[in-house]
């Protein structure tokens, strides 16, 4: 027996991937031309909007550090009531809906009025980013484990950060650079040493896309004279090195073999 509600819309909780269309699954891609009713992040690339239907409905929940267009409760309750009235709803999130997207909230909300929902998988910001600028989360001379964290979590001086960066991983930091002072200098009081590569990855997979690297003492200096704007990824790890340095690592352990 269904408990959804009877007469009711769907919603689709789509990715949309790290900005490039061409990264786009193609189910979100015939999701986002068929769909009348869009409901989407500030972030989407504005060429992945411009593939939606003439005659679809846009509707931008656009949320930037210290604004929100419409609080988290707010779009749960819109993606509700728009389906209970007998609508399909995309719902449009950059990267994939269930990394730091909030796409488990809005799911949650759907089962729990009764309305059928559905996740399509996104390439992520972190492995779009990477991808893009050819640094690897793991390898297998330099790191086995690949963690990701959010930089806005709140009371950051309270967090163990032990181990999370370090020899053999990488740690990926998510909206990180409002905080990105306060996250070098909890990792370095953490243990980190100041010397480890940091690469900070602005508007990956875009022609405007940027790579830009220091030391990790040095990030919050990095960000501030580049004037980094988001979407930006911080990736702390030996991967994140210059790539002639891990060339020279890489002939260094062909010639120890």
């Amino acid at each position: 027996m269904s408990n959804s509600a009877p007469n009711s819309g769907k919603v689709w909780l789509v990715g949309a991937g790290p900005g490039d269309p061409d990264l786009l699954t193609l189910r979100a891609a015939r999701l986002i031309m068929q769909a009348r009713l869009i409901v989407h992040d500030g972030l989407v690339d504005p060429a992945i909007l411009a593939m939606a239907h003439p005659a679809a409905k846009l509707v931008s929940v656009a949320k930037r550090r210290s604004r929100h267009t419409m609080p988290q409760d707010e779009i749960n309750a819109l993606l509700v009531r728009e389906a209970l009235a007998g609508r399909d709803v995309i719902r449009l999130k950059g990267g994939d809906p269930f990394i730091f997207g909030r796409g488990g909230e809005e799911a949650e909300a759907c089962r729990a009025a009764g309305v059928p929902v559905e996740v399509v998988p996104g390439i992520s910001a972190a492995m779009g980013a990477a991808a893009a600028a050819q640094l690897p989360l793991t390898h297998r001379s330099s790191a086995s484990a690949v963690t990701f964290v959010t930089g806005q979590c709140k009371g950051l001086a309270d967090q163990d950060w032990t181990g999370l960066a370090g020899k053999g991983r990488t740690l990926v930091i998510y909206m990180g650079l409002a905080t990105a002072e306060a996250i070098a200098d909890k990792l370095i009081a953490d243990g980190l040493s100041p010397e480890m590569p940091v690469a900070v990855i602005e508007n990956a997979t875009r022609p405007d896309m940027r790579v830009l690297r220091a030391p990790v003492a040095g990030l919050a200096t990095l960000v501030e004279v580049n004037r980094v704007k988001s979407p930006a990824l911080i990736v702390i790890g030996a991967v994140a090195g210059s790539p002639q340095t891990a060339e020279l690592r890489a002939l260094a352990l062909e010639v120890l073999k």
